[in-house]
């Protein structure tokens, strides 16, 4: 849950147990996403708040099976009065009695209230006959002879400069599967506002009615000389490889595939850290990947660009290993460069001796014995979302020295959010033809610097989705590593 951070410091005694409905906000500077309403298992706390006289108040945040536990034993002074003076109510249900809302109702009844997340405004204004003729008509022929005479005078006289398109053909559309171009449109139109609120960068969605490669990649390449950039997104594989090479090859633009590429960034950037926290090498470490998908392959190539010494991927068919032919090509390739010795059998064989774990797959695929089959401090990145491979608590429980995941309501966020806001406001800063593999390895590394040593903990390898500096931080990587390679 969005509330999931906010514990008492001390003070507290667990009076009884209950149940109550908190509105969890997340808030993006003037705009308010609700995440929750949520019906929690919570402890019903006593707090003494200075001279106040001493109440029972319910302000501890937790989740099913959580409840008694130390996450759920106190909250801060901070919360208490927060809420007091919200005026939250409390509403109890008889004990033993199930409940289990979640947001979806709340997120829909916003989206009606939205009615689409974006909209645009005018950056020039238009009040007199003067306005009017110098953003439009006569005035405006002027910029459009200049860049007749030199499309890059684009960049200057457009807002191209600053412009993602962010194109789906909606087949692989979070965990939804393929459900089309049009319905993934609240998506598409969620990341746009990721980008503009982290980044400062301009984004439209666009909903591409086909699954064809050849008219997808024609007519993101028509359109092309409308944006600064073009970000790929749920696309299935193996088919997005394809669309994003072709798309590389034809454009003069950055072209970056989210799903790929911002996932291996944030998990590079995680695995740097959790290995020095370990007080490993990446040289000298195996890490098992569970998922050969577009974000398992992606995400296995860019750990070993990053140095990591031995990598087994792992799919349904079990583990990728030279002796096998693949129809798939992405699955055919990692194979040759992966599994130095080439074992074969199962995620349960492939987990043995490993020193780190990165799920992109299934849920509950993990289980503690294989945990506890892995090599001393083990790091476990299990990322199915919302449920992913192994929990939290029960991957700690079972000895998982570092423990990272896709969810908010734990540490160690892995959320490429933190990656594709950057990545495209410095590629766009210094007009970069592409996004190239030394950009995507800087952004990586500066993420991953922002945690600083006094700070690096098992629940602190990487900094939090909502801090707005990471943006910052990976935009000047990825500005300075193209200009130090293209002069």
């Amino acid at each position: 849950c969005a509330a999931n951070r906010l514990f008492l410091q001390t003070g507290c005694t667990i009076s009884y147990r209950a149940f109550f409905i908190v509105r969890a906000y997340l808030c993006f500077e003037s705009n308010f996403f609700l995440y929750s309403p949520c019906i929690f298992h919570c402890n019903v706390l006593k707090y003494n708040l200075g001279k106040q006289k001493q109440a029972d108040y319910v302000f501890a945040f937790g989740r099913e099976k959580l409840f008694g536990s130390s996450r759920c034993q106190t909250a801060g002074k901070f919360a208490a009065e927060s809420m007091i003076k919200k005026g939250l109510k409390q509403k109890t249900y008889k004990r033993g009695r199930g409940f289990a809302m979640d947001i979806k109702e709340e997120a829909l009844k916003k989206h009606y209230e939205w009615q689409g997340k974006l909209e645009v405004v005018s950056r020039a204004k238009i009040e007199t006959k003067e306005d009017l003729s110098l953003a439009y008509t006569p005035g405006v022929a002027q910029p459009c002879l200049e860049i007749a005479e030199n499309p890059e005078l684009s960049y200057k006289l457009t807002r191209r400069g600053n412009l993602v398109a962010v194109i789906t053909d909606g087949t692989a559309v979070l965990g939804l599967g393929d459900i089309g171009g049009l319905a993934g449109m609240p998506v598409m139109e969620g990341k746009c506002c990721l980008f503009k609120e982290f980044g400062g960068v301009d984004a439209v969605p666009l909903c591409i009615k086909s699954k064809d490669p050849d008219e997808i990649v024609r007519t993101v390449e028509l359109i092309s000389d409308s944006f600064g950039g073009i970000n790929l997104e749920d696309i299935s594989a193996p088919r997005c490889f394809e669309i994003e090479a072709r798309l590389k090859e034809r454009l003069d633009i950055p072209v970056f595939h989210d799903d790929q590429h911002g996932t291996a960034i944030v998990v590079g950037a995680a695995m740097l850290n959790a290995v020095k926290l370990a007080g490993k090498k990446l040289s000298e470490i195996t890490v098992v990947i569970n998922g050969a998908g577009s974000a398992g392959i992606a995400i296995g190539k860019f750990l070993l660009k990053l140095g990591v010494g031995n990598l087994i991927m792992v799919d349904v068919g079990g583990i990728i290993n030279r002796g096998e032919a693949y129809e798939n090509p992405a699955h055919a390739e990692i194979s040759k460069i992966t599994n130095k010795d080439n074992i074969k059998g199962t995620l349960t064989d492939a987990m043995k001796g490993a020193d780190a774990f990165v799920g992109v797959s299934r849920p509950n695929l993990v289980s503690p014995d294989m945990v506890r089959s892995m090599a001393d401090k083990p790091i476990l990145f299990p990322m199915a979302n919302p449920n992913p491979e192994i929990t939290y608590d029960l991957a700690k429980e079972s000895g998982a020295f570092v423990v990272g995941t896709g969810r908010s309501d734990y540490p160690n966020q892995i959320n490429n959010v933190l990656v594709f806001p950057g990545v495209f406001k410095g590629a766009l800063s210094v007009r970069a033809r592409q996004i190239t593999e030394e950009m995507k390895l800087a952004a990586a590394r500066a993420i991953a610097a922002l945690v600083t040593e006094d700070k690096l903990s098992q629940d602190y390898i990487i900094p939090s989705a909502l801090d707005k500096s990471v943006a910052e931080a990976v935009a000047k990587a990825v500005a300075e590593q193209w200009e130090k390679d293209n002069g």
